[in-house]
């Protein structure tokens, strides 16, 4: 489906307000502080909806108009992309990863603000391509992303949280558009390519699974509270049935 107008301004829209979720963990670190609690089950959450977003929504897809070889080597191909792009770039999670492409100037929060980029980007490109898969599940793959924003968010801002708030905010804001960005990548190559819209959805899977994994999982066992982050776990699933329930 080649993106009209309509789904342009649809879509980018959708993005902007998912991207600024992330924006109410970054002010819930301001306003509550540290809280390892909160982390590790927001963690769990995140990561949770993340993977059911993937396997749930957006392989099924791929799977349904592509053969298995070519939906799971774009799946690699998104996983991929993403690793190299976390070795290179320097950014934070709950400890500070500096890349090859490290500049000692940087400050703290702009590393958070570069960590929540890598994560926003592929995000938008799987808002943008489920939307134009078929409108619900663009819906359903917003709501589950925007919710999934801020526990993400909060958990990666704690490490800049005690720095100069105004500049970690104005940091994460630039980190929140790195969302739309995504969705302009993803309609435009749709717009080039049509066919290519499962492959996307696969790339974009990809990538997310990656953050879950790599990512997430991690920053659950340095906060040393692993059953608090299977509760949050737990939690996505009523969450995202819900979701399901109610917009497909």
């Amino acid at each position: 489906m080649t993106p009209t107008a309509a789904t342009w301004g649809v879509v980018l829209l959708l993005a902007f307000i998912s991207g600024m979720t992330t924006l109410v963990g970054v002010a819930l670190v301001l306003r509550l502080g540290r809280s390892g609690s909160l982390i590790a089950v927001g963690i769990g959450f995140s990561a949770g909806v993340m993977v059911l977003v993937s396997l749930r929504e957006l392989l099924p897809a791929a799977f349904a108009v592509l053969p298995s070889l070519r939906v799971w080597g774009a799946v690699g191909l998104g996983a991929g992309l993403l690793a190299v792009l976390h070795v290179l770039i320097p950014h934070i999670h709950l400890v500070e990863e500096r890349g090859r492409l490290d500049i000692a100037l940087l400050r703290r929060s702009y590393l958070v603000a570069f960590g929540l980029a890598l994560h926003d980007f592929p995000e938008g490109i799987a808002m943008a391509n489920a939307y134009l898969e078929a409108p619900s599940l663009g819906i359903l793959v917003f709501s589950a992303i925007a919710l999934h924003n801020i526990p993400e968010g909060f958990a990666m801002a704690v490490p800049a949280a005690a720095g100069r708030r105004r500049s970690l905010m104005l940091a994460a804001i630039g980190a929140a558009l790195s969302e739309p960005a995504g969705t302009v990548l993803g309609l435009g190559l749709a717009h080039v390519e049509p066919g290519l819209n499962a492959v996307f959805m696969a790339v974009a899977a990809g990538a997310m699974i990656f953050v879950s994994v790599h990512e997430l999982l991690p920053m659950a066992f340095q906060v040393g509270r692993p059953y608090l982050f299977v509760a949050g776990l737990a939690l996505s699933l009523p969450v995202y049935a819900v979701l399901h329930a109610l917009i497909r």
